[in-house]
């Protein structure tokens, strides 16, 4: 699951909540900018601006709808802007460079030297985006964070940086991979969701507030759609603070992950080797991937995600696994047990059973 901290059914999540619920009723009631505001949004993006480190946030319904908004927004506002895109960036950021209309470059997964190159081929007075994720929540690798904002401020760029799949789990505060290698305040903008590690719904960008402003104030997927309810901003917020607060779960978090990965490893299962809490193995055929998924969750009581095309390139059709800090020892042994034996003769082992 994304619930990756189980924060989703966490008692202080769940009761501020109810209490919310309780005084305020359950809808926003209508757009941030008509009668959907709220304090509890309002109090949201304070907290979220002050994890980044960044004088102001936005938040949105997901953060897919806050990535398509915010790009498309800021390309449209600046004449000639053209943007550089990791080619492994998630469908949302796809889907907000196609609405911004304007001319785009896609740099090979991770590769500063081919940005660079790009970079080079275009004049250096025209405005430039450089955009990216921390975490590739489908190969569970990590960007040269240092690398890509060294060129954005070498070619006088912009960096957008996705860390939807690291807020909450990594940094001292939850910041995500940026704030972990001090690097909030060499990136521009962050975009992040409150629907994984938070538990909850939502998504939003942190930035300057003069770019904040400006997405506010044109980006008609914030405009145009109703607000987050009062009682999910609150639970979200408490979510936040609560992580802000306490290492106890991003702790727990990593060494389950690790166990995993020592556990899997050794009972012979092909899982791709990562430095996330990620971790792949890989089935390279969509059918059996289904079917095996599907026996282990009836014949094993055990739920993964079947990852097929078009979230990864056919062939490489994998399981997603995600331990969470609940998962223990036995769990984990369990899980390598049941994967041994639906997956016998498949290329999910490294040799044959």
């Amino acid at each position: 699951s994304n619930d990756y901290l189980g924060m989703s059914r966490h008692p202080l999540v769940i009761q501020t909540m109810h209490d919310v619920l309780d005084n305020v009723g359950a809808g926003a009631g209508g757009t941030r900018n008509i009668a959907g505001n709220s304090i509890y949004l309002v109090a949201l993006e304070e907290s979220l601006a002050d994890l980044h480190g960044k004088e102001a946030a936005l938040v949105f319904s997901s953060g897919y709808v806050a990535n398509q908004t915010s790009l498309a927004t800021l390309a449209k506002l600046m004449p000639e802007t053209v943007i550089f895109s990791d080619e492994n960036n998630h469908a949302s950021i796809i889907q907000g460079l196609s609405l911004a209309r304007c001319e785009k470059h896609v740099f090979r997964h991770n590769d500063a030297g081919h940005l660079e190159d790009l970079l080079k081929s275009v004049d250096a007075k025209r405005p430039k985006i450089i955009v990216f994720e921390s975490v590739y929540s489908m190969d569970g690798d990590i960007a040269p964070i240092a690398e890509l904002v060294a060129l954005a401020k070498k070619y006088n760029a912009l960096t957008y940086l996705d860390e939807v799949h690291a807020v909450g789990l990594y940094g001292p505060h939850g910041g995500g991979i940026a704030e972990r290698e001090n690097l909030s305040d060499a990136v521009d903008i962050i975009n992040g969701t409150l629907g994984k590690a938070y538990g909850c719904v939502g998504g939003y960008i942190a930035a300057s507030a003069e770019i904040i402003d400006v997405v506010r104030s044109y980006g008609s997927g914030f405009i145009f759609t109703t607000a987050l309810p009062p009682h999910i901003a609150a639970g979200a917020l408490a979510s936040v603070n609560y992580l802000k607060a306490s290492n106890v779960e991003r702790v727990l978090h990593q060494e389950r992950a690790a166990l995993t990965k020592n556990i899997l490893e050794k009972s012979g299962l092909n899982i791709m080797q990562t430095n996330t809490h990620i971790v792949p193995l890989v089935i390279g055929d969509a059918a059996i991937c289904k079917q095996k998924a599907d026996e282990l969750l009836h014949n094993h009581h055990i739920y993964v995600q079947p990852i097929n095309y078009p979230t990864v390139p056919r062939g490489t059709e994998r399981f997603r696994l995600t331990p969470s800090p609940f998962h223990g020892r036995l769990d984990i042994e369990k899980l390598a047990a049941a994967l041994l034996e639906v997956l016998a003769e498949t290329s999910g082992l490294k040799k044959a059973a």
